[in-house]
């Protein structure tokens, strides 16, 4: 998730376990471990540009790891403010590893992908059960951990965790339902899905985007759940052929490669893009929830040598307008 959410969270925890001795830099301590694991964006390369997702939330984010990053954590803030936090280095190295241990747990609760298994297993954990941003989810804990942390009272903090436990709770009974209105559209249209990912939309537990993978096809819908539920038909994609989308390609070019990172990447919702034949997209993620506008694809060249990268490429497009449709979809009514 964002980076506040993850300090705010991350300073909730360590929090939690004081009263009023320590506080404050239980609470500092955790908000920066926090964050930490994401400092794994500074790995990228100009030639390589799929490093930065092989990379990004692998080995600083899995479960092995929380203890190093606590113990880097910790050995970076302690001289500098051993005195104004008054604590043994012991103690700020337990409430780093707490304020750490938050963070790939958080991250696999959203539909990104996490290896939290690493080195063990290289599978990315996704949950989905909330989207990368979402306000009703950080301010309330943002708010409590502050709080807590000015009135040197760990209660707030429990408010805070008790907060993010409920809303993830209700994360995932919104996920249940989700799956359960892609499955009857998808019954209703004759398919028999290989396979369906449901996720929320930005910001919010209401509306979820529907992906389900036929033997030829890919579609992507948008459901509303809970709150007067509807379905919001989207668009279809060509599953990735690669001898028919780019019979020019050398499997064993390093481009060819990059399409399986990209792959691994996507678990798998991965399709040319319909609007430029060179690029390969991640259906996964849209602002738009039932769109294939992608926010991210790699672009190939066919004048690429053996051993050139395709290239990672952001797209936000019109965003204002694709998050005003997702903002129709959550208040949009029954009769409208």
């Amino acid at each position: 998730m964002d980076p506040l959410t993850q300090g705010a969270l991350g300073a909730a925890l360590p929090l939690a376990t004081r009263r009023r001795a320590g506080a404050v830099a239980a609470g500092a301590l955790g908000f920066v471990a926090g964050m930490m694991a994401d400092l794994d964006v500074l790995i990228r390369s100009d030639v390589d540009t799929l490093l930065y997702l092989q990379y990004h939330r692998q080995f600083t984010h899995s479960l092995i790891f929380i203890p190093v990053g606590a113990l880097i954590t910790a050995a970076v803030l302690y001289l500098p403010f051993r005195r104004w936090m008054g604590i043994s280095f012991l103690t700020a190295w337990l409430f780093c590893a707490l304020g750490y241990g938050t963070h790939g747990l958080l991250d696999a609760a959203t539909s990104y992908g996490t290896v939290l298994f690493w080195p063990f297993s290289d599978t990315r954990v996704a949950w989905s059960l909330i989207s990368i941003i979402d306000p009703l989810f950080t301010l309330p804990i943002l708010a409590l951990a502050v709080t807590g942390m000015i009135r040197r009272n760990g209660r707030w903090a429990v408010a805070a965790l008790a907060w993010a436990a409920i809303y993830l709770s209700l994360g995932a009974w919104q996920h249940q339902g989700a799956r359960a209105m892609g499955a009857d559209l998808a019954a209703s249209r004759g398919h028999a899905p290989l396979r369906m990912e449901v996720k929320p939309s930005f910001g919010n537990l209401l509306v979820w985007k529907v992906i389900y993978a036929t033997p030829d096809r890919y579609y992507v819908d948008a459901v509303r759940v809970g709150y007067a539920p509807r379905v919001y038909p989207g668009d279809s994609v060509a599953r990735l052929d690669l001898a028919r989308d780019f019979p020019w390609l050398d499997p064993a070019s390093a481009q060819a490669r990059d399409i399986e990172r990209f792959r691994h990447f996507s678990d798998g919702f991965i399709a040319r893009d319909p609007d430029r034949a060179d690029r390969v997209i991640d259906l996964r993620y849209s602002l738009s929830p039932n769109q294939i506008a992608a926010l991210w694809s790699i672009r190939l060249d066919p004048d690429g040598g053996p051993e050139a990268h395709a290239r990672f490429e952001t797209h936000r497009g019109d965003a204002r307008r694709r998050l005003a449709e997702v903002w129709r979809m959550l208040w949009e009514k029954e009769s409208d």
